[in-house]
């Protein structure tokens, strides 16, 4: 792997998605075996069905929770985190909301699709940590249903958080994308802010995805095996 090597940036990017926890034993959401193969979202994963019957929701998340709380982060999350200890100006954009990056030590973690362990009062427009395993009451003070702090389908995103993913990559000087699909928008459109931006891009992915084209490297092949090599120490 002579050709790029994360040694030589220190303004690094990961912009990470389902593909990287799947090493975990976390499902995808789209691929083989994905969550959204399984279930329907309009059951468990929108608006209309939370409003609908928000304790047959809540009891798809509780699993979810308990699920993933059984998982550990993977060698690909433990390298992303060695390399923010020792190039502080790592940062971690995530598609992903299980909270693997912050449980490998990740500090700087923008989650563009919210996190599961956070729950938020849409009446006080309150959010919070919550790691209850199952949630231990599903209501806010107020009354009001707590739901997930994730961006459900046919939610929109925080704009704000879009905005902090884009100053992070005009502010690198390297992209490097792990695990993602390519067809999630407006996440989808962050490589591109990157490309336009003149910096250098590398994708990590076990296949080619729409996008892959775009990209000035492409490691195929398991996201933690692939990492190792961007960070091997060698040239």
């Amino acid at each position: 792997m002579a050709e790029i090597q994360i040694k030589h940036y220190n303004k690094i990017v990961f912009f990470t998605g389902a593909g990287l926890s799947a090493e975990s034993g976390i499902p995808t959401y789209r691929g083989k075996g994905g969550v959204w193969q399984e279930y329907n979202y309009e059951d468990f994963a929108c608006q209309r069905a939370f409003d609908k019957d928000p304790q047959k929701v809540w009891e798809f998340h509780n699993k979810r929770r308990e699920f993933i709380n059984g998982c550990q982060p993977n060698e690909g999350h433990r390298i992303i985190a060695a390399v923010e200890q020792t190039k502080p100006q790592t940062m971690v954009i995530t598609q992903n909301i299980d909270g693997m990056h912050q449980r490998a030590g990740s500090k700087k973690v923008i989650e563009l699709h919210g996190s599961l362990w956070r729950v938020r009062c849409d009446r006080e427009g309150t959010i919070s940590e919550n790691t209850d395993i199952p949630l231990k009451s599903m209501k806010c003070d107020c009354g009001e249903y707590l739901r997930p702090d994730i961006v459900w389908f046919e939610d929109p995103l925080d704009q704000q958080k879009i905005q902090q993913a884009v100053e992070a990559i005009f502010q690198s000087d390297l992209f490097v994308s792990i695990g993602t699909s390519g067809v999630v928008f407006p996440a989808a459109q962050l490589p591109a802010v990157a490309i336009q931006n003149s910096v250098p891009t590398v994708e990590i992915n076990i296949e080619s995805t729409p996008l892959s084209q775009l990209y000035q490297y492409r490691l195929q092949g398991p996201a933690s095996e692939m990492l190792k090599q961007l960070c091997s120490d060698s040239d």
